[in-house]
């Protein structure tokens, strides 16, 4: 009989041993798995853009949204095929990226991987070009500059977190001009005249 107890409580703090570790795991890594999942965003404006891409790239969900505030929508993303998703909240100067996986009808939602990446601003004054960006990831810029769609300039700027680039243009070449700067995966145009 003693033996018989002895081998239950050790059973017992065993298994107990085992189900706090999953819990503890499973904490670590910030996923919650739902079936339905509401979507939340404070302070939005009116035309920013939310969309939903999957793992390779493809949009397969786009809503520019119609009123400031607070944002918020549930989506029955169960009926995706399994993979990997993000939502991306494009902003004035930075979008907000969230990574989620579909499997087998759940949904899991990776907070530790998400990000926010910051747009890089370009501004015109006269006949200058000026060009800024906050790089915490410490990725180059490459700024490509268009004259009646010639290309005129192509460098990579690089900086710690924080890039500013100025561009004295002709005052003579009087035209069409467009910036085109790829960083973070993503290119970013601006198009305007002299």
């Amino acid at each position: 009989m003693r033996t018989t107890i002895k081998t239950i409580l050790v059973v017992t703090l065993m298994f107990g041993t085992l189900i706090s570790y999953a819990n503890d795991n499973k904490e670590s890594t910030n996923a919650v798995a739902v079936k339905r999942v509401k979507v939340e965003y404070k302070a939005v404006k009116k035309g920013n853009a939310l969309t939903i891409i999957n793992e390779y790239g493809i949009t397969i969900y786009k809503q520019v949204l119609q009123s400031s505030g607070n944002y918020a929508k549930t989506f029955d993303l169960t009926n995706l095929e399994d993979g990997l998703y993000r939502t991306e909240l494009e902003k004035d100067f930075e979008i907000i990226v969230k990574k989620f996986e579909v499997k087998d009808g759940f949904v899991t939602f990776f907070e530790e991987k998400d990000e926010i990446i910051f747009k890089p601003v370009i501004r015109t004054e006269g006949d200058l070009i000026l060009i800024s960006k906050i790089a915490f990831n410490n990725k180059p810029l490459e700024v490509t500059l268009y004259f009646n769609d010639a290309i005129i300039l192509s460098e990579k700027v690089e900086g710690k977190e924080l890039i500013n680039r100025i561009y004295k243009l002709s005052e003579e070449e009087k035209g069409t001009y467009k910036v085109v700067i790829f960083t973070d995966n993503r290119s970013y145009e601006e198009n305007f005249r002299i």
